[in-house]
């Protein structure tokens, strides 16, 4: 006999209060920018603090975060935008609203690892190196930041009836959903998986330094890519709003692509034995070939 869900008590249900954190005359404050501020700082201090842990000067990991901020909250805008493009074609005034909301995480780890690219090129230091301290931290403000999904009623999954069911004002459905008032929380699940694998970053990290033998450079990024890509290929097929390209969803192409790059990296550090390509080596020694 089938567990009738809809009967047990509603002690999950979410209700977003708004996007508004705080209102003080012309001065707004959102629950979008409040807690993508607090991501940073959260990320900059645990990152500086793994840092001092493999013996890495922390200002380097201050400066590196001053990078990617630059780099990833315009390109995680312009990568959302891009794919929904015939909205803000009509709306250009928009584009530049991003406390409304509308930033996609994959642009973001695209345009921090350009710019984390080019400091490693400067600072002569490994981008593996870089790339595992700076994980952790990363992971940790998706979770951080996937609650303002929550705040502005937005990236919500299919209707469903299930006892942590969210509701969305009408406003905010879909006009084919219009009629649907409660739908799957993918925020949450996002959330909850992205502090389960940031334990698990952690967890290697810190056995990393007490074991005899410590991780390979480049463990725990590829480990990051893998099993975030892991949980967002299937908390993306929940969403209403996904971003298309023809009938894929383009998250969703992007996350096969991390978990097969993930695991590809792993087996080469671990299975083949051999150290990851030093980009910057890599890049000098094309240079001097020419």
């Amino acid at each position: 006999m089938a567990l009738d869900l809809s009967i047990l008590p509603l002690a999950f249900q979410f209700t977003s209060p708004g996007p508004i954190l705080v209102k003080i005359g012309p001065l707004t404050i959102r629950w979008y920018g409040f807690l993508i501020a607090t991501a940073v700082l959260i990320g900059v201090t645990l990152s500086q603090f793994l840092a001092k842990r493999r013996n890495v000067n922390p200002e380097l990991i201050s400066d590196l975060s001053i990078w990617l901020v630059i780099a990833a909250i315009p390109t995680a805008r312009l990568y959302y935008v891009l794919f929904q493009w015939s909205e803000y074609a009509l709306h250009p005034e928009r584009i530049i609203a991003i406390w409304q909301g509308g930033i996609a995480i994959h642009g973001a780890i695209i345009g921090g690892i350009v710019a984390a690219l080019i400091f490693a090129r400067i600072k002569q230091i490994s981008f593996w190196q870089l790339a595992d301290l700076v994980s952790p931290s990363l992971i940790l403000g998706q979770a951080i930041g996937r609650w303002g999904n929550f705040f502005n009623s937005e990236a919500f999954g299919r209707p469903t009836n299930l006892p942590w069911k969210l509701y969305i004002p009408p406003e905010h459905r879909p006009p084919e959903l219009a009629n649907f008032e409660y739908f799957h929380p993918t925020f949450l699940y996002e959330s909850l998986w992205d502090v389960m694998v940031f334990t698990l970053l952690i967890t290697l990290f810190f056995r990393g330094l007490s074991s005899k033998q410590a991780l390979k450079t480049g463990t725990l990024s590829l480990v990051y890519l893998a099993a975030y890509s892991l949980g967002r290929l299937w908390i993306e097929g929940l969403r209403t709003d996904s971003l298309m390209l023809g009938p894929l969803r383009i998250a969703q192409v992007v996350s096969l692509l991390g978990i097969v790059f993930g695991l590809a990296g792993l087996g080469w550090l671990y299975i083949a034995k051999r150290p990851l390509p030093d980009v910057l080596s890599t890049f000098q020694g094309d240079r001097q070939r020419r």
